[in-house]
């Protein structure tokens, strides 16, 4: 699409230049700025030459031209493209982090027995059992794709994972959405319907699931299950609780981006990083049971704090409070004064503790609840989220003597004690059946899950081998600048097809209804 490419620089879209730029570094296209030389040597020659008589104009004008062929041209031609690419890059790299973060805000399906199912074909499908808890319970490995041998061993793999969901009462299936995902999600549809299972699936993103299997900390955690099977319990473990899950993967592994492989790696690097921290401390930790990976990017905790805690609670047992890991020195002063807001205990000794105030404001909270004539133990009930609601919150404020956006937010936390801001994102796509491209027909209407957001549209999953484009034409009757101003990856859109390639086995999307 890019023989024979013109464009004005000043219009160019920053995934364009990447694109023009790996072309070039692939050897496949030639590069260059045009521009109108005449013209350019004509305005040095009016600039420079004073007296056009002069004995030594020829010369001058002959040295114009070599210094702009030789010096000013390829020196101009860099310094655009360099500016050019720096666009690109930073467009590449600021879509990168929003479709990471709405990822890892992806909400978790909580309290739901998984059984992961990490799809194959030569080395077959790799099943894994976890608990309401992440827990690993079982696993084991079918082979129902082998060439000429699909019907028998599809009988046998429905049999197994059917035995599997009997027994350990599956909620959902979790399925990659890798290879021969589509070849599994038909098996699993069938097999539901077959053994009329009280169950539903689900597609996951696998996206790194392959470099947490052979990382040292998935060596530690299941240091008795083989590296397939490792695979296979974090793509349940994604479903249950993402953000939890994908903390383990470096971020540039998580794949949601465009042309990530192109841009600065340290400055990649640096903004998601900056993108997990956020992530994580807004949702907050429980610090009983959050892994190395997770309490590493709560703000003012090192390696040696993590250390810390994890030995303490392996040795000691629950922290029950706050003011214990105050009191056991778990924390410095800076650190616990850092990081302390974002560390939560549930069922532990205060129920303060549990929510996103941090203990210097534990005072305001009591004080608040005094006067509405209320205790530690309305918080969270109705009859306290009414009195609560008709507050006047600057009237309180000054009463209380602090600021307006700290009141807000103990209101907040003591409304909802267990706030998790991902509860508010619409949950996955739960399905017992399957769609094929030739169930298709334009305009018929779908519902699908965004999975990746780039400058020209959107990716959607509405269930077959690959995802549907709905092109950025196709996401609104105004004017966007770009997919982002108006979707996240995870997002469940209604969405229409716009068109149909069989031969490429393709399908175009529209957001836009058919008039």
């Amino acid at each position: 699409m890019y023989y024979d490419y013109n464009e004005k620089v000043s219009y160019i879209k920053p995934h364009r230049i990447l694109a023009i730029n790996r072309g070039e570094n692939e050897k496949v296209l030639n590069v260059n700025i045009d521009v109108n030389k005449d013209e350019i040597i004509g305005y040095l020659e009016k600039k420079i030459i004073k007296n056009d008589k002069s004995f030594v104009t020829k010369y001058v004008k002959e040295a114009i031209v070599d210094s702009y062929k030789r010096l000013i041209e390829p020196s101009v031609e860099r310094e655009v493209r360099s500016e050019l690419t720096e666009k690109g890059e930073d467009a590449a790299i600021e879509n990168f982090g929003k479709n990471l973060e709405a990822l890892l805000l992806t909400p978790p399906m909580k309290e739901k027995v998984v059984l992961a199912f990490d799809p194959g074909y030569v080395n077959g499908c790799k099943l894994a059992v976890i608990d309401k808890t992440g827990k690993y319970l079982d696993s084991t490995v079918v082979k129902p794709f082998l060439k000429g041998q699909e019907e028998k061993n599809i009988k046998i793999t429905k049999e197994v994972v059917s035995q599997l969901i009997k027994k350990y009462n599956v909620d959902i299936i979790a399925i990659g959405n890798g290879t021969a995902s589509r070849e599994s999600e038909k098996l699993c549809s069938e097999m539901i319907h077959e053994y009329k299972l009280d169950c539903k699936y689900v597609i996951v993103s696998e996206a790194g699931a392959s470099i947490y299997s052979a990382s040292k900390q998935a060596i530690e955690e299941f240091p008795d299950l083989a590296v397939e099977k490792r695979s296979a319990v974090s793509i349940g473990r994604r479903l249950q609780d993402p953000l939890a899950e994908l903390v383990k993967i470096p971020p540039e592994g998580i794949g949601v981006g465009l042309y990530q492989h192109d841009v600065s790696q340290s400055k990649l690097s640096n903004t998601l990083s900056f993108v997990v921290e956020k992530c994580v401390n807004s949702v907050g930790v429980n610090i009983n049971t959050a892994s190395a990976s997770l309490l590493s990017y709560v703000s003012g905790i090192t390696k040696s704090v993590i250390k810390k805690i994890i030995d303490y609670r392996e040795s000691v047992g629950k922290i029950m409070s706050r003011e214990e890991i105050k009191k056991k020195k778990l924390l410095s002063d800076k650190a616990y004064e850092q990081a302390i807001g974002f560390l939560r205990i549930t069922e532990g000794d205060n129920i303060l503790d549990s929510t996103g105030i941090h203990p210097e404001s534990y005072d305001i909270a009591l004080k608040l609840l005094e006067k509405l004539n209320s205790t530690i133990k309305d918080i969270g009930t109705k009859e306290l989220i009414d009195k609560l609601d008709k507050i006047n919150i600057e009237e309180k404020s000054k009463e209380l003597n602090t600021d307006i956006y700290t009141l807000e937010d103990v209101v907040k936390s003591l409304k909802k004690p267990n706030l998790d801001p991902r509860d508010e994102y619409p949950q996955p796509i739960l399905k017992s059946d399957i769609l094929n491209i030739s169930d298709l027909s334009v305009g018929m209407k779908l519902q699908g899950t965004v999975r990746n957001v780039v400058d020209f549209g959107l990716f959607i999953d509405i269930g077959l081998h690959d995802d549907g484009l709905a092109h950025i034409s196709k996401l609104s009757r105004e004017y966007i600048k770009h997919p982002s101003d108006l979707f996240s990856v995870g997002d469940i859109v209604d969405c229409y097809v716009d068109d149909i390639n069989l031969a490429k086995n393709k399908v175009s999307l529209s957001l836009l209804p058919r008039d």
